[in-house]
């Protein structure tokens, strides 16, 4: 199914020095750039993104993940290219409609909290639509709303120093989703999480964006993270993207070495879906019927144990089978 194209950038840049806008118009090369005394923090970039979405953006530290995201906000002014939302180009915005769709149309989550300290949980939810002019029972209703949604009910007095990392990072989600964004922008959220902290925000995430199918562009440095939540990953080097795909296409079908690099130790299991694994066909003897976005690992002990095919379904209609023996396959790193 293809989705509309809520965010779209074209061709944008971001070079740091003396003069870059004599630079962009040549299309200069990476070392070009170095050579002139500039950075190229981001080069030639563009992207589609999905209404609905989780677009993940990757890369090592330096790559220009979080200055492109910060390009497609205008939080940092482009040095040249397009940013399109819903048709409108962000770079001819001017500055008041930037701050109006900011403050209406967009959430923004960072990797350090910001939770105005001297505010309880309910007062820093509220915040951004008191700065919208919103009166205090709607803003507080509205706070409730969504600090119930993210699963901090109960806590509505408490302040940010009386709650877990966890917990702290809840209420910024919470703070973000007041406004009822279309688009969403997360910098790293869960990286200064432990482990276990971190995969319940993960699960807390995805079940909130079932619940409100927003458009959000992710930044993670972890692959296992990038898998779980994308539909889409954008793998980014020096300032440019190098590969857009699918978690799956990534793994089996790497543009080049960076990316081969970057999903080597990825489970394929992780990553395969039913509907890859499917043959055409459905035997009499099936013990059930599995959705085709269904990754193997996610029903392997199910299809394993109950040692029988499984019919595959994808948008309602069945589009073949796959036995135990071809997800034993793709666990021990043979099929798919």
């Amino acid at each position: 199914m293809t989705r509309p194209v809520k965010l779209a950038c074209r061709h944008v840049w971001k070079l740091y020095g003396p003069h870059p806008e004599r630079l962009v118009g040549k299309s200069p090369s990476l070392d070009e750039i170095r050579a002139s005394g500039h950075v190229g923090a981001v080069r030639d970039v563009s992207l589609n993104i999905g209404e609905g979405e989780i677009f993940v953006i990757m890369g090592l530290s330096g790559s220009g993940k979080s200055t492109l995201v910060r390009c497609l906000s205008r939080l940092i002014e482009p040095t040249a290219g397009e940013i399109l939302y819903d048709g409108e180009d962000l770079l001819k915005a001017s500055p008041a409609r930037m701050i109006e769709i900011r403050r209406h149309h967009m959430g923004m989550v960072f990797q350090h909290f910001a939770l105005l300290p001297h505010l309880t949980v309910l007062e820093n939810v509220a915040f951004p639509l008191e700065v919208q002019g919103m009166a205090r029972p709607a803003r507080e209703a509205r706070a409730r709303e969504v600090i119930a949604l993210v699963g901090l009910q109960g806590r509505e007095g408490h302040y940010p120093r009386q709650l877990s990392g966890g917990q702290q990072q809840r209420v910024g989600i919470a703070r973000s989703l007041a406004v009822e964004p279309d688009l969403w922008f997360l910098d790293e959220p869960f990286s200064a999480l432990d482990p276990l902290i971190r995969r319940e925000m993960q699960e807390e995430f995805l079940r909130i964006q079932k619940q409100l199918k927003k458009t959000i562009v992710f930044i993670t440095h972890d692959f296992d993270e990038a898998i779980r939540l994308a539909d889409h990953i954008a793998i980014m080097k020096d300032g440019a993207v190098v590969q857009v795909a699918s978690p799956e296409e990534l793994v089996l079908a790497p543009a080049d070495d960076y990316v081969r690099a970057f999903t080597a130790h990825v489970s394929r299991a992780k990553v395969i879906t039913l509907g890859r694994i499917a043959v055409p066909g459905v035997p009499a003897d099936v013990a059930g019927t599995l959705p085709a976005e269904a990754r193997v690992e996610a029903v392997a002990e199910q299809v394993v144990t109950a040692g029988r095919p499984f019919a595959v379904e994808r948008e309602g209609a069945v589009i073949g089978h796959v036995t135990p023996q071809a997800v034993i396959d793709v666990l021990i790193g043979r099929g798919g």
